[in-house]
């Protein structure tokens, strides 16, 4: 069937040899309008537009993105010798920072500032603002003090530890960080008040890369309109933030992309130009040394490295002009693609142009050896570029945008870079030979026509080869399920020595891991709250092995809103100042008994309006509205995959008393959501890939014998790629797990073209085939480990480990095809040689 199609192109290819100069007008002309659409794509590193919006956690993300604005922070850290001028640097630099505009003046760029506190109001009536769980905590406290005391003022008493080490008091030190949470410091600033933070929280998402740079942008103009050393000759203004973070992520991995690309589309033309040039010197200088052919052959290169990297240069800008159309951003997984799609799609021309180089050799004019490697090695390479073409977009399938994304775009790549490749590329051959740039007409003889004979007889060492490829590809089974998924996003992120730098600036007043990654509950009205509070609580006192979840606040928590609350919160402060003025208590003038005692004064019903506006902001959406949402604390630390999962298990999804269903939402909670996606389709992704390739297979040989020779590399190179990350300690993760099916659509040409050429030469004909097809195989192979190898030098872990993951794929499937395929080939010749001896 390709055959029959290939023949009715053949005019198609003369047309093209014969108009070259109009296809490459045309070409270049796509590829301009395919440049300037690919100006506009951004890398989006938001990890909710990963997964579908439909799913709730994204949903609940995005509501609490319009309800309460951005999570992270823009951060303002001022230093100085002089508290005073921290402050009134302080005080000319907010109402300004908070006046700036979005882009389009449409609102303000940030909707609160954390600075000054009322502690005055809240030191008198601390505990008025307390949670009902602080006070359980802190009725308990002060009834074992009470007891304590009675013990201690009891003669009879004889405490058995009185010699050892004073246990530490956990309960009154986590009752102390409340306090201070509460209360804290009237001015944000560090233990020796000379440093001063100033936290703004933006209106916006926070993962508008375009938003954050415009609010630092402003920043930075305010700051230096205000200009620090008119305050103190010694003031420094620090810029940081969680934002600032996420800046410096997005410019790093866009730099990062652009570097790796240019350096790895670098070293793979280099490679296959020293390869053309060595097979072309020594087809006309054989294996001495001819100053002259040497120069010439030199002097050709860049026009080689034309020849070949200008056409695959016009595919990637189609490939990036539609992805701009259909997607109009790149995430992570996807932003890698330029350098691999140009070390894959090189393959193609080195196939096209070695052929088109014999043909011209042979003394066949330009046209007519256009026209032979297009029916013959075009042919080949199309039925390789569709069978990966097809195992990619078998991807496009999966809900996990990593995946689906990913294969669309790498798809069509490698559709237009075969396009270019048959296409393009022979319309600038003609071109450069009608000019005299270029001069392949009979110049050059057959690269091993010089050459002395090779034995053609069997693989050398085939059994020691075939025994030790067998014990590797048990070792990989036996080590198979000891190879870990990496889930700690802490591992795969890189460290941005400038950040952590502002960070420990900051650090010097905000350094409260209490109140990390919370995640929220928006709901329509106040009268849900108390519902998802009581069920979320319930869920708290039944989880006692293994918590997820630390507390649950709200602002009916710490504002009681209704009458019989605010009476049940006077009550409580009333029986707490009654355990306060115990006889036993009385006595202690220390400070937090002082404090304490201040803080549970509170005899009135307060009203909204007296709440320090900080706290009240806290409960506060962006419109000014009061929010209506619950506020979860996790138990652990999230960068654990896991612990968040665990989390998202119990926070994901809230099912109230009267069966009503509720979200939560947070970064946080989509990244858990992405991992259990991405684990949960990418098994089905891999096995969906290798079905379509083990059923092109198939088509393509006829044969369950052929078939399955020629998937065997394919699958003992996957084997050995998995043994080689247990040997490495290397971990899968969500980065590299895109590489498995992408291997599985790539790493199947080399033991197709090598079972394709024996099947043709027949037996005893192994090492003739390993000679020729084996060096344009290894050469295709090598150029795509190249286009993966430039990610290796990515300052980014998570891209890094794509690299790493896919050298050992390729790399495995490559040394399978060229060492375990011949051996077993080999075997398999003696077995029947001896099978038909002994009949």
């Amino acid at each position: 069937m390709m055959h029959l199609v290939f023949e009715r192109l053949r005019p198609a290819i003369r047309g093209v040899v014969t108009h070259a100069a109009w296809v490459l007008l045309a070409a270049l002309l796509l590829s301009f309008l395919g440049v300037r659409q690919a100006m506009n794509l951004r890398i989006d590193t938001d990890l909710a537009n990963l997964i579908p919006p439909e799913y709730p956690s994204v949903q609940a993300l995005e509501r609490l993105r319009e309800t309460v604005g951005g999570e992270s922070e823009a951060a303002i850290a001022i230093e100085s010798p002089s508290f005073d001028a921290n402050r009134a640097f302080a005080e000319a630099l907010v109402p300004r920072i908070l006046s700036l505009q979005t882009s389009d003046g449409s609102e303000a760029v940030f909707q609160r500032v954390e600075y000054r506190k009322e502690t005055d109001f809240l030191k008198q009536n601390a505990l008025y603002f307390a949670t009902p769980a602080e006070l359980d905590l802190l009725e308990t406290w002060l009834e074992d003090k009470i007891v304590e005391a009675r013990l201690d003022a009891n003669p009879m008493f004889f405490d058995l530890e009185d010699d050892e080490e004073a246990e530490s008091d956990s309960v009154g030190e986590e009752l102390a960080a409340i306090y201070s949470e509460i209360v804290s410091k009237e001015y944000p600033i560090s233990d020796d008040s000379l440093t001063m933070v100033l936290r703004f929280f933006p209106a916006e998402a926070s993962s508008d890369i375009s938003f954050i740079e415009h609010a630092y942008a402003g920043i930075d103009r305010v700051v230096a309109e205000t200009d620090p050393s008119q305050f103190h000759p010694q003031m420094k203004v620090t810029t940081a933030g969680r934002l600032y973070r996420q800046m410096s992520e997005i410019a790093t991995i866009q730099k990062d992309v652009l570097d790796s690309f240019g350096s790895g589309v670098m070293a793979v033309l280099l490679f296959v130009v020293a390869y053309f040039f060595y097979k072309s010197y020594t087809a006309r200088a054989g294996w001495s040394f001819r100053p002259r052919v040497f120069l010439t052959e030199l002097l050709r290169t860049p026009i080689l490295a034309l020849v070949i990297g200008l056409p695959l240069l016009m595919s990637l800008s189609w490939t990036f002009g539609l992805a701009d159309v259909a997607y109009g951003q790149l995430n992570l997984m996807t932003s890698t693609l330029g350098l691999v799609l140009f070390g894959l799609g090189i393959d193609y021309g080195i196939h096209f142009y070695a052929r088109y180089s014999e043909e011209r050799a042979s003394g066949k004019s330009v046209i007519d050896a256009a026209e032979t490697t297009f029916s013959s090695t075009g042919q080949a390479i199309t039925i390789g570029a569709l069978t990966t073409a097809m195992a990619l977009f078998v991807l496009v399938v999966a809900d996990f945008r990593g995946f689906s994304q990913f294969g669309f775009i790498a798809g069509f790549g490698i559709l237009f870079a075969l396009v270019a490749m048959l296409f393009v590329m022979p319309a600038l051959l003609s071109v450069f030979e009608r000019i005299g740039l270029l001069n392949l007409s009979g110049a050059a003889v057959s690269a091993h026509s010089e050459r002395p004979e090779r034995s053609t007889g069997r693989v050398r060492a085939a059994g020691p080869i075939l025994g030790i490829s067998i014990l590797a590809v048990i070792a990989a089974l036996i080590f198979l399920p000891r190879v870990e998924f990496e889930y700690r996003f802490g591992e795969l992120e890189p460290t941005y020595e400038e950040y952590e730098a502002r960070r420990e600036v900051v650090r010097q007043v905000f350094n409260n891991r209490r109140n990390r990654n919370p995640a929220y509950v928006v709901v329509d009205s106040s009268d849900e709250i108390a519902p998802v509070t009581a069920a979320l609580n319930a869920h708290i006192d039944a989880d006692s092995l293994s918590p997820t979840i630390n507390r649950v606040e709200s602002l009916q928590d710490r504002f009681p809103m209704n009458a019989q609350a605010q009476t049940e919160r006077l009550a409580r402060l009333a029986h707490i100042r009654e355990l306060l003025d115990d006889k036993y208590l009385r006595e202690d003038d220390s400070e937090d008994m002082a404090n304490l005692r201040m803080a549970a004064g509170t005899e009135r019903v307060l009203a909204f309006e007296e709440v320090p506006e900080f706290l009240r902001k806290q409960f506060t959406s962006k419109t000014g509205e009061l929010g209506n949402f619950v506020i979860i604390y996790p138990e652990h630390g999230l960068s654990d995959g896991r612990q968040s999962m665990a989390f998202s298990d119990d926070v994901g999804y809230i099912e109230t008393e009267d069966g009503s269903i509720y979200h939560a939402g947070s970064t946080s909670l989509v990244a858990a959501d992405m991992l259990k996606l991405m684990q949960g389709e990418a098994p089905w992704m891999i096995l969906a890939t290798l079905l379509i390739v083990v059923v092109l297979m198939f088509i393509n040989f006829s044969t369950v014998r052929w078939t399955l020779l020629a998937l065997l590399p394919l699958m003992v190179g996957i084997l050995w790629m998995l043994l080689l990350v247990e040997i490495f300690g290397a971990r899968l993760n969500f980065y590299n797990l895109i590489v498995l099916p992408a291997v599985l659509g790539i790493g199947n040409d080399a033991g197709v073209h090598l079972v394709h050429r024996y099947m043709e030469e027949g037996r005893g004909s192994i090492r003739s085939v390993l000679r020729s097809t084996g060096e344009h195989v290894a050469m295709g192979s090598l150029t795509t480990m190249i286009g993966f190898a430039g990610l290796l030098l990515s300052f980014h872990p998570g891209l890094e480990s794509i690299g790493q993951l896919a050298v050992m794929g390729i790399g495995g499937t490559l040394a399978a095809a060229l060492f375990f395929l011949p051996a077993l080939l080999q075997w398999l010749e003696e077995r029947d040689a001896r099978a038909s001896v002994q009949s």
